[in-house]
């Protein structure tokens, strides 16, 4: 194979003129930078890079240093000094290591970055050396780890650092801190929690002082939160894994560094901006000089590591076809290339523009990017590599060739670039920084404004101005004001009546739990959920009430009965001890409007009270409003912060009984169920931010079935009817005679015969089944025949065509059986009909389940119908 060294523009591979005299302005700039080997599988495919992947170890990297960024400066390798010693070598004497995630302080003086020691050989992967963070000073030429411990530093994968403003580091870890300090609240003993996808460790954002070794987590996702940035107004800007349900996207999310202000910045509904109809991701935030964002666009998985680069407007825009509402109108995109050809992010299809695999703003006033590039080369059908033209993409005799990745001066102002490190063949140079002083970003205080007392009890608090704003519209009947009036709209005529809370539920790894996949039952979808409790929303669809800190939670709206009416929340949001999260309203999940961004959204639909003194209109005159204020806002003022619940409670505290009756109380207590109520210990305390309801089908949904419900005459001996659910939903009935179940659903005792693990019933209510008939006692499937698309009933035949005759000479008809569709389903309870129906006011078994039973089945159908929700409750082999 002939090599091609690197390619000039004139032939067709670059973004520009490639051969130009060095700069001047460049040379006393240092650069630092990672080389690392193209590493292949035992077929020689080059390695696959994926996203949802960052702590895979890919030996042989090495961080240098340039003292100039050209091509005739020495460069000198400042990381290897970590391992000396031949312990460090494999077999063959290699030092084989991995670096990654290189960030300057903002004078230029330090260098962080992530770095792994050689692997262990022979040793399991829980004993081999984890990602820790390093420090090098330029002027001292030093190395050191951040975390002098050797115990501390080991305790968790540590990547992705980025200088604060205040010399602190803000970086992505598996330590997940002060969420394994709650799983042991929570009587579960501490681990690294996984991903939603139950793979790798969930990797969320800590920052540590490196003079006390302190580390605090700031953020709380179930997957990995990503490559912080700090801006210059001080905020974290970074990569985030959304992958709740049916979510599977990595956005960009913003947050201050003591972890409040947590907001969604971009992304979302932008994934189609890729070159092919392949989904991109928006990965390596950087902030340029004009305040817009850098990103990577690429897709999840490449074996080509690059992509396209592109700046985003994040100031005003939230997706590339949406401008904020003040900016509404705008036809312009908010996404916008950085390089004057377009770059594919397909592995498969290359163009003459490259692919980029990393790049850093030159922070020089010049816009110019430190850029890692491969130019378009191609394999002939010599096996030699030529590059890239239009006429040789376009045939298909030539094959992509391996990337040729080097580091260049890029300037996107007029498409040109200047080489800075030579590219070589096999070799990928990468995570690129530039050691230039720049202006310190601002500098954001922890805690400013927080609710010390309330933080100290381990809450915060969440305000949502109005449940019926969706998306800046007004979904109400006649109006917001109308439907927050009691002698208007009746409690009971208000179709949003209470907020439920969910909190997400850490998955361990298979040394901690083993937790199969029959333990989600019909889906796993949601994982395992908790519930937090609720809380009453206020007439205007206001509610403002305190939560517990530090857990990843979501909100669903509820009716009365309990039945969730509000699409699952399908992002995991928090709040930090004392901080109060605002809310302007909901949405839906495929709009594109602003959400997420209280300065990005359209302005609330409740513009609160109307002066300052007075009552809302005919409430409560004790409950008086300052003027703007929501009702739950008034609320808290005057009676105090609502708390969450695990009940479902309604008291009518707003009407005024003077004008017009108050609405009748209700509650669901789990203190009135027959069998085991789903709470923990700690609900019996009020405000115990440890409270959780913990729903598993066996324990708690199950013996409602096998609950005595007989109506028994005055006398108290005689039956008068007998509505215990598996008396006629059972294989036989009260004298032991085989019975067809009633409506085909048995809800009998015992394990399926379809899925050991499961319980019958419950197969029976959440899957699909077969149509059964007694036969000569015998409870056996029905078989109908099966007809052709004419209509005429079908019969075997063999391998000619023939039909097979029984042993009467008769030909054999083909059977099938007839389907039963399942009564309960997984998307919640208001998608349940067919279970519900009957227990609806006239319907056939009204009055025959509690109003507490009918809530607890649907809540827990709304979480996602699990057969457990805790893993430690799975038993173990």
């Amino acid at each position: 194979m002939s090599v091609l060294t690197f390619a000039l523009t004139a032939c067709g591979g670059g973004i520009g003129g490639a051969n130009q005299d060095p700069d001047p302005v460049i040379q006393d700039i240092p650069i630092a930078y990672v080389k690392r080997p193209l590493l292949a599988d035992e077929d020689g495919n080059l390695l696959t890079a994926d996203a949802r992947a960052p702590l895979d170890f890919l030996p042989g990297a090495v961080l240098y240093l340039r003292s100039q960024a050209s091509p005739s400066a020495p460069e000198r390798d400042i990381s290897s000094k970590a391992f000396q010693g031949e312990e460090f070598l494999n077999e063959e004497g290699q030092l084989l290591y991995d670096v990654r995630d290189v960030d300057v302080s903002s004078d230029g003086a330090k260098i962080v970055f992530a770095m792994r020691a050689p692997e262990i050989e022979d040793a399991d992967e829980d004993e081999q050396p984890t990602w820790n963070l390093w420090e090098y000073d330029v002027a001292s030429r030093s190395l050191e780890r951040v975390i002098a411990s050797d115990n501390v530093a080991e305790a968790g994968d540590d990547i992705s650092p980025h200088y604060l403003p205040d010399g602190r580091i803000v970086f992505a870890s598996t330590r997940q801190r002060q969420s394994q300090a709650i799983l042991l609240d929570e009587g579960k003993p501490q681990f690294e929690a996984l991903n939603e996808d139950r793979r790798d460790p969930s990797l969320v954002l800590h920052v540590i002082s490196p003079d006390t070794d302190e580390i605090k987590q700031i953020t709380f996702n179930q997957s990995s939160d990503l490559d912080p940035f700090v801006t210059q107004n001080g905020k974290i800007i970074f990569t985030r894994w959304d992958n709740m349900g049916g979510n599977n996207s990595m956005n960009l999310y913003r947050v201050n560094p003591d972890g409040t202000g947590l907001e969604y910045l971009y992304g979302r509904h932008s994934h189609d901006t890729g070159s092919s109809n392949e989904a991109v991701q928006f990965l390596k935030p950087v902030e340029l000089e004009d305040g817009r964002i850098m990103v990577s666009l690429r897709p999840y998985q490449s074996s080509r590591y690059g992509g396209a680069l592109v700046a985003i407007d994040v100031e005003n825009f939230t997706e590339h076809d949406q401008p904020t509402y003040e900016n509404r109108g705008v036809t312009t995109s908010g996404q916008t290339r950085l390089t004057p050809s377009d770059v594919s992010t397909d592995d498969d299809v290359q163009t003459l523009a490259g692919t980029f695999n990393s790049a850093y703003p030159m922070m020089d006033g010049t816009g110019r990017l430190l850029v890692s590039w491969s130019q378009c080369r191609l394999l002939d059908s010599d096996n030699d590599i030529v590059p890239c033209t239009k006429d040789r993409l376009e045939d298909s005799d030539y094959q992509a060739a391996p990337p040729l990745y080097g580091l260049w001066i890029y300037n996107a102002a007029d498409g040109t670039q200047l080489p800075v490190v030579v590219p070589s063949e096999n070799v990928l140079y990468t995570d690129a920084v530039v050691l230039q002083t720049r202006t310190r970003p601002d500098s954001i205080l922890d805690g400013d404004g927080l609710d010390a007392d309330l933080g100290d009890s381990g809450y915060g608090i969440v305000h949502i101005r109005s449940v019926y704003d969706i998306d800046g519209t007004d979904t109400t009947p006649a109006g917001v004001s109308a439907m927050a009036d009691p002698v208007q709209t009746s409690a009971d005529n208000r179709p949003a009546r209470f907020l439920r809370v969910i909190k997400a539920v850490s998955m361990p790894d298979r040394d901690i739990a083993d937790v199969p996949g029959t333990a989600f039952g019909a889906s796993a979808g949601q994982l395992m959920r908790e519930i937090l409790g609720y809380v009453p929303i206020e007439p205007d669809g206001s509610v403002k009430f305190a939560v517990p800190a530090n857990v990843a939670f979501a909100v669903s709206v509820v009716d009365k009965s309990g039945k969730r009416t509000s699409p699952r929340h399908q992002n995991w949001l928090q709040v930090k001890p004392g901080e109060t999260m605002e809310c302007i309203g909901c949405h839906t999940a495929n709009s594109e409007a602003p959400h997420g961004r209280p300065e990005a959204q359209a302005p609330s639909i409740n513009v609160g009270a109307a002066t300052t003194g007075l009552p809302f209109p005919n409430t409560d005159p004790a409950l008086f409003a300052d003027m703007g204020e929501t009702m739950a806002e008034t609320y808290a003022r005057i009676n105090g912060l609502r708390y969450l619940n695990p009940d479902i409670v309604f008291d009518d505290e707003w009407t005024d009984a003077n004008i017009t009756a108050k609405a009748e109380s209700f509650s669901y207590a789990y203190a009135d169920l027959a069998g085991s109520a789903p709470v923990s210990s700690a609900c019996a305390s009020p405000k115990d931010a440890k409270c959780r309801v913990v729903i598993n089908y066996e324990t708690h949904i199950h013996p409602i079935w096998g609950k005595d419900r007989q109506v028994l005459d005055d006398d108290g001996t005689t039956v008068l009817a007998d509505h215990t659910c598996n008396t006629c939903h059972g294989l036989t009935d009260a004298i032991a005679v085989v019975q067809v179940p009633a409506a085909q659903l048995d809800l009998g005792d015992g394990p399926s015969t379809d899925q050991a693990d499961h319980f019958k019933s419950y197969r029976e209510l959440l899957f699909n089944d077969a149509e059964q008939e007694i036969i000569e006692g015998v409870l056996v499937d029905r078989q109908i025949p099966v007809l052709d698309d004419d209509g005429n009933q079908v019969f075997e035949t063999d391998g000619n065509g023939d039909l097979i005759l029984d042993d009467d000479g008769n030909p054999i008809p083909v059977t099938t059986t007839v389907a039963v569709n399942r009564s309960m389903t997984p998307q919640g309870a208001i998608a349940s009909t067919r279970f519900f129906a009957p227990f609806q006011t006239g319907g056939s078994h009204e009055g025959w389940l509690e109003p507490v039973e009918l809530k607890l089945i649907s809540e827990w159908l709304d979480i996602g119908a699990q057969y457990y929700n805790n893993p430690f409750d799975v038993p173990q082999d």
